[in-house]
């Protein structure tokens, strides 16, 4: 049995009333917070914890509009920040550690920023300090609301690198399978993940590491250069993989950032 498996959903509401689902694997170890990629799910980075074992506690969130928590109406920055840090708050755990991927990996270093007493050390799993590129959810948000079996949908993602990404959001509903997230609202979240962020990566005083696949054009070999240039200290690795790589390459992450946090001290404000 895996530590995952022990994992339930719970729930939460943020001070402005949004439900939230989250799951806790418990203990006493380090707290981490796991926070998945746009189309992702909480769940779908509890592989973390086998790799980083008891001496760490794992959360996964389910960031607003996907898994199971609500739909609002807003999916600016603010909105997913302020999510993240009641969490923390809720469970009382602060300072955590954050592990995020993509959508997670700015909320990561933005919530590090910005709420400096909430977090101890960051891992920013494949996204840049700066993103520009087009957003290229043409397809995603013309498939279908249901499928009529899972290989049907399976066939329909055939053109992502990773479809499991997008499967671990599949439920079966008496019409068919659906996904938990509706693409025209991951969609908002990812137009607001565009521009300049650079202010907040700079800002994060806590050890930071930045995991960049080698295959995926997320952050470029460049951007990574000139992240650790203009924010000493940052680290850089490099796994051959795509942007998904946390489920391709899951033991070489969880590898990764085992050693990442059991040399970085908890930072204190």
């Amino acid at each position: 049995m895996t530590m995952a498996t022990r994992a339930t959903t719970q729930y939460f509401r943020t001070p402005d009333g949004i439900r939230l689902a989250y799951l806790d694997l418990g203990g006493t170890g380090r707290p981490v917070l796991a926070l998945h990629g746009a189309y992702g799910r909480g769940r779908s980075m509890l592989g973390l914890a086998d790799h980083l074992g008891p001496e760490y506690r794992l959360i996964a969130l389910d960031q607003r509009g996907h898994g199971l928590s609500d739909h609002p109406d807003d999916y600016g920055r603010e909105g997913y920040i302020a999510d993240a840090a009641a969490l923390v708050e809720h469970l009382g755990l602060g300072p955590v550690a954050i592990v995020g991927h993509s959508l997670g990996g700015i909320t990561a270093y933005q919530l590090a920023a910005r709420r400096q007493e909430l977090v101890s050390a960051v891992v920013v799993v494949d996204f840049p300090a700066e993103y520009r590129a087009p957003i290229g959810d043409d397809q995603l948000c013309a498939l279908p609301t249901h499928f009529p079996s899972m290989r049907a949908m399976l066939d329909a993602l055939a053109f992502m690198d990773e479809p499991r990404h997008f499967t671990e959001s599949a439920v079966e509903e008496p019409e068919g399978w659906r996904f938990l997230w509706r693409p025209e609202e991951v969609h908002a979240a990812k137009v607001a993940v565009r521009g300049d962020w650079w202010d907040d990566f700079t800002a994060a005083k806590q050890p930071l590491m930045v995991v960049r696949g080698g295959r995926s054009t997320v952050v470029p070999h460049q951007h990574a250069e000139e992240m650790i240039r203009l924010r000493p200290g940052t680290e850089v690795v490099t796994i051959d993989g795509h942007h998904d790589f946390y489920i391709t390459h899951q033991a070489e992450l969880g590898a990764t950032v085992r050693e990442f946090l059991d040399r970085t001290e908890p930072w204190a404000v």
